[in-house]
């Protein structure tokens, strides 16, 4: 009888990884003192709550939300803790959770609402300026491959920053730990040193896969609206009636995310993942001994393990 595969998931916090096992949740932080804090919390994925949710498609847009949920509770913890190891007052406590909570909300606000000004309407503003509104085909690529180009020029850009740096080398210690479990080798910092940064189930590859898809989806909405001429295509339409297919985009591509895994010895499957296998040379770093150590302790925490 084969073994059944238990899927790790991981992100890259301030001065720490989160690790998402089958029951639990585990982030580890490095604090200041050079101790390692870990918060661990049950967990139950919302796919499991619901037949539907289990659905090819329905079941990556559901995991998306989810996960981009506990991602940003866990950032605010690790920033909570990263103030207080650098306040100047040592007797600074946390913040109260309902000033979390609105921290919370207000990040997610935010960062929805400039995600979808750069890489939404802007494009769709600018790609109306070259006179391609009727071309629903070039349109759109042209669109899409803007898209890309400042997805790309964001994540360079804000890889110079010290801190952001610090982020993407947990982000490669996190790769490195997943992979070591994942061929089951030993879990210790020696081991998980040889195995690569790079991961074909990364969010990077994810965020690649929604833009690429998205110019195939969106082509084919648009040339049904031109060809019955449903709406004036001003980029302002154009935007609001593709906003509603983002669900259906995210499921795609994390359907593809995970055929792309299991296939990668697939030619054409290669081709496809090389743009966000690439661009993962920018969002993971190589880590430190001391940063592959908190890897470690997160996804040991997060499979129930001491």
């Amino acid at each position: 009888m084969n073994e059944k595969k238990i899927q790790i998931g991981g992100q890259a916090v301030i001065e720490g990884v989160m690790m998402r096992g089958p029951e639990h949740i585990a982030t580890a932080i490095r604090r200041k003192d050079g101790c390692i804090e870990v918060q661990k919390k049950p967990f139950i994925s919302i796919t499991k709550s619901h037949p539907i949710y289990k659905l090819p498609v329905f079941r990556g847009f559901v995991s998306l939300i989810e996960m981009l949920k506990i991602g940003i509770q866990t950032l605010n913890h690790s920033a909570s803790v990263w103030e207080l190891d650098n306040s100047e007052n040592t007797n600074t406590t946390a913040k109260s959770s309902t000033k979390d909570k609105i921290g919370e909300y207000l990040t997610i606000g935010i960062s929805i609402a400039l995600a979808l000004l750069l890489f939404g309407f802007v494009p769709y503003l600018l790609t109306n300026l070259i006179g391609l509104e009727k071309q629903s085909i070039l349109y759109n690529l042209f669109a899409g491959s803007l898209r890309i180009v400042f997805f790309v020029i964001y994540v360079f850009s804000i890889s110079f920053l010290k801190d952001i740096k610090r982020v993407f080398q947990y982000h490669g210690a996190e790769h490195k730990a997943v992979f070591a479990y994942e061929n089951k080798a030993e879990l210790t910092v020696d081991s998980v040193r040889n195995f690569s940064t790079i991961h074909p189930r990364c969010g990077t590859s994810f965020m690649f896969f929604v833009l690429l898809i998205a110019i195939l989806v969106f082509s084919c909405i648009d040339t049904l609206v031109i060809y019955y001429e449903l709406f004036t295509l001003t980029p302002v339409i154009r935007f609001l009636y593709h906003l509603p297919f983002i669900p259906l985009i995210s499921g795609i591509s994390y359907e593809f995310l995970k055929i792309s895994e299991k296939k990668m010895n697939n030619f054409f499957i290669r081709i496809f993942t090389k743009p966000g296998m690439a661009l993962q040379k920018i969002t993971t770093q190589e880590p430190d001994d001391q940063q592959i150590e908190v890897a470690i302790v997160a996804l040991k925490q997060a499979l129930n393990e001491n």
